[in-house]
């Protein structure tokens, strides 16, 4: 049907690279250029901005590959356990690197409080950016009634310690859309975004003037929907979408009854 298929992900702990061999491993068609990390976003909202210090990273590889990708030095991460009791002899530990002019939270399974005091110190200095990957509240993982925090448990710990706000790189902001519009010169009319959570997806969509389809095959339920139609709060209309399927494979079918009619 002549049209373009991207990736757009708010997972930060792999580099593009590696998610075009996922998609290979798991049979999807994929490109460098068709897919976009909240990590690589990152990076390019940094190159676009000259940036030119360290960024101190609370992350994973995801991050610090896509820095490199556009030439930006980084610190961090590295895993640092605190297993002393007393908090104030970090301040005989801890020594600030020299030149830092960002900080970057993603995900991190390593997160511990001496990263969190050395993001809110480097973020105390004056002209220090504070990005964020995502804000995703847990991973959408059933197992045995566990929570399994996601990566806005991180930035909100740093977020409070340093007083302030970060930048939100990933869903739903308008960034992750803006990257590819520039690239593919889309069109947000013509252009429709599916996914399975609708306070990321299904918003990143509306926040960008895209038609929006929502699948019940992952985080988002029917109940979901139910609830927020029935409310009174238009911020929980935003979170519905245009459309509405069980399941992705569904969409195939229509697919063909489209080409057949045109």
């Amino acid at each position: 049907m002549g049209k373009k298929v991207f990736y757009v992900t708010n997972n930060s702990t792999k580099s593009r690279d590696e998610y075009v061999a996922k998609c290979e491993r798991l049979g999807f068609k994929a490109t460098k250029e068709s897919i976009l990390s909240s990590a690589f976003v990152l990076a390019q909202y940094l190159k676009q901005q000259d940036f030119k210090k360290r960024v101190y990273v609370v992350g994973t590889g995801g991050i610090t590959q896509e820095l490199d990708a556009v030439g930006i030095t980084h610190c961090g991460p590295q895993k640092e356990v605190f297993e002393s009791g007393n908090i104030l002899s970090l301040a005989n530990t801890i020594k600030l690197e020299p030149d830092v002019g960002a900080v970057a939270v993603g995900f991190d399974p390593f997160f511990t409080f001496p990263k969190i005091l050395r993001a809110a110190s480097y973020l105390d200095q004056p002209g220090c950016l504070f990005l964020a990957t995502n804000t995703d509240e847990r991973f959408p993982v059933s197992s045995k009634n566990l929570v399994f925090p996601g990566t806005g448990c991180m930035v909100r710990c740093v977020e409070t310690a340093a007083e302030r706000p970060p930048v939100i790189m990933g869903k739903p902001s308008t960034k992750m859309f803006t990257v590819i519009q520039e690239k593919n010169n889309l069109d947000p009319k013509r252009t429709i975004m599916i996914g399975d959570r609708c306070n990321t997806d299904i918003l990143f969509g509306k926040n960008c003037g895209l038609q929006t389809l929502v699948v019940l095959s992952g985080v988002t339920s029917q109940a979901d929907l139910d609830t927020w139609a029935a409310s009174s709060d238009p911020e929980h209309h935003r979170l519905l979408a245009d459309y509405c399927l069980t399941q992705l494979d569904e969409l195939l079918p229509l697919l063909e009854a489209e080409t057949q009619h045109t």
